[in-house]
This record gives C-alpha cells, structure tokens and sequence, in this order.
C-alpha cells in the first residue's frame, strides 16, 4: 500500500485552499486591470469593459433562475426594465426634471433620490412584480411557464409605451446622467456572484438543483417547490432590475424597445453558451458574446484586410457566424462550454 497518499479528507482542504488563492490572484488582477484601465483607456474601450459587467450582472442574475432551478424564464428583460424606469425617474435631476416630463403627476415631479437608493429601490420594485407574478406562473411547467414569462415581458413593454405621464411613452427618457462607471459595475457584479455562489452552495441551493432535476422526486423528499423556485425568481428579478438601470444609465437614455424580445433572446444565449448552472459559465458566457461581436465580427461587416487580400463589407455577417457558433457549441458541448457535459 501507497501509504504516501493523503486522506481525502485533506486532498479536499488542499484543493479548497488552492481554489481560494486561484480566485485571491484572479480578484487581485482584475481589481489592477481596472485601476489600470481606468486612466489609461478611452471612453469606448471602457464603455465596452462595462457593458461586459453589466452583463455578467445579467446571466448570472438568470443562472439562478433558468440554471440553478431549471425555470425557463423569458422575462429577464422586463425586469430590467422596471428596475431602469424605476431607477431613472427617482433619480433624475430636480431641476431638469421639468423640462422632460411635462405631464408627469405633481407628487412624483417633486421625488429626487440619490443615484444608490433608487438602485435599491428599483430592485425592490421588480421583486415585488416577480413575487406577484411568480404564485399563478410558477405552478406551470416546461413551455407554458416560458410562454407566460414572455408575455409578462410583452406587458411591461406595452404598459412602457403606453404610460406617456410617467415613462415618456416610445421616446424613452433621455439625458440621464451617466452614473455608472466601472466601480458600480464590478462592486454590483462581484455581488451578485457572491450571492449566487452563497446560493448554490446553501440548502437551498441543493433544493433548487433537486427540482431542476426531477421535481417530484424532490417533492417527494420534503422540498417546497413553490418556495424555491419563487426565491429564485425574486433574486434573479432583483439583480435584472439593477443591471438593467446601471445599463440605462450607462448609455443615458432608455426606451421600450431596449428590453423587447432581442435583449431576452441575447441574455438566454449567453447563458445556453457559458453552460446553465454554472457560474462560471455564466461569466464566460457574458464575456464572449459581448467582446467577440464588438471587437471581432463588426470588423467584419465594415471590411477589413487580411494578408493583402480585401474583403468587402458584410453586413448581417456577424449574426450568422454567431447562429453557426451556437450551433456548433450546442452539437458539440449541449450543456455549455463550462456545464457538466457526459
């Protein structure tokens, strides 16, 4: 016998430590990349680096629901749009506040909040829509629930459009001042990691993987499904709504068609590419399919040079090597590039 083999109970804390000092370096180097990029980068390359956090926010926000639980959600996007509304017309400026809503109701006129607390506030707002939404559309299953998530999404937008007093109709609110920056992206992202991870890891967490797994057989054992799964939905619904306000106020102006069927379908991706359940995948998932069209594939809708050799503009390019590739990871890998593929 090999009797230089550690027990497996001291394999496990070895691992678990080597684990925490790979996540200390990686934090480390992200908090320097972001210092570092904060004054020496210009305003689309730091544009972009927020937007992938914002989107980490996003799909990880999602994991919890569609990944951990295995809800499959459609209504991501209304819930950023409640938060971004929310967040926006709590917090606009007194003084030009006026000038943009004209018929907006005296008392609401008169609001102005810090930028933190309207965040907050946003969050709590969609958790509300999500906990009176999630007792009649959480008892459904499969594509029923999909279909219905949708269509809560369909209503949000309309009831966007349609509040002209309050939401400025199809014309949005614009000049919102630009209050997010790297800082309030990456603090609300690491938070939201955290949290899913704490999640994931908790008994509750070990519940939800029970019901994406087979519900009844949890049911069975003593798990509430109802419960679960609404605490999934409200917590991935919370953090929808403040990426979707830190993203209004990223580019300053907000509209119905921002949180339609499109914004739905790219988070979805996202997450179907990264792997669903896994947070790590997640966060992959963001980062890609934010950088790779940006920086890559719109290059090549605008012609590029390659070797000498011109290649003309190519417009729509981009989506059809993005569909090629989703193709190809769902072939190849069907539960992500970082899921648990057998």
């Amino acid at each position: 016998m090999n009797t230089s083999l550690k027990p497996d109970s001291e394999q496990s804390t070895f691992v678990k430590k080597d684990k925490k000092v790979f996540y200390m370096i990686g934090i480390v180097l992200l908090v320097v990349f972001l210092v570092i990029g904060n004054f020496i980068l210009n305003g689309y390359y730091l544009r972009l680096i927020n937007l992938v956090g914002i989107n980490i926010i996003l799909v990880v926000s999602l994991n919890i629901t569609n990944g951990f639980v295995g809800i499959f959600s459609l209504g991501h996007a209304a819930f950023m749009a409640i938060g971004a509304y929310t967040t926006a017309i709590l917090s606009y400026p007194l003084d030009k506040k006026p000038f943009i809503f004209m018929e907006m109701p005296e008392w609401l006129l008169n609001i102005h909040l810090p930028f933190i607390v309207s965040l907050i506030l946003g969050g709590i707002f969609a958790v509300c829509f999500a906990f009176i939404l999630g007792y009649p559309v959480l008892k459904l299953r499969g594509h029923y629930l999909a279909v219905a998530t949708l269509g809560f999404m369909i209503i949000v937008t309309v009831l966007a459009s349609n509040l002209r007093e309050i939401t400025r109709g199809k014309s949005g609110i614009n000049a919102l001042p630009t209050y997010t920056n790297i800082w309030w992206v990456y603090i609300v992202a690491a938070i939201t990691i955290y949290v899913a991870w704490r999640l994931l890891n908790s008994s509750y967490g070990r519940g939800m993987l029970a019901i994406r797994e087979d519900d009844l057989a949890a049911e069975a054992i003593g798990v509430n499904i109802l419960k679960h799964k609404m605490m999934a939905f409200c917590i991935g619904a919370f953090f929808a709504a403040i990426g979707g306000s830190l993203y209004g106020h990223l580019v300053s102006a907000i509209n119905p068609n921002m949180f339609s069927y499109s914004m739905t379908f790219g988070l979805v991706v996202m997450l179907v590419i990264g792997g669903l359940g896994s947070i790590p995948g997640a966060i992959l998932g963001a980062v890609l399919i934010t950088l790779i069209p940006e920086l890559v594939l719109n290059k090549l809708e605008r012609g590029i040079e390659v070797f000498g050799i011109q290649i003309p503009q190519m417009y729509g390019v981009s989506q059809v090597i993005m569909s090629i590739a989703l193709i190809v990871i769902l072939i190849l890998r069907p539960k992500g590039l970082l899921g648990k593929n057998t």
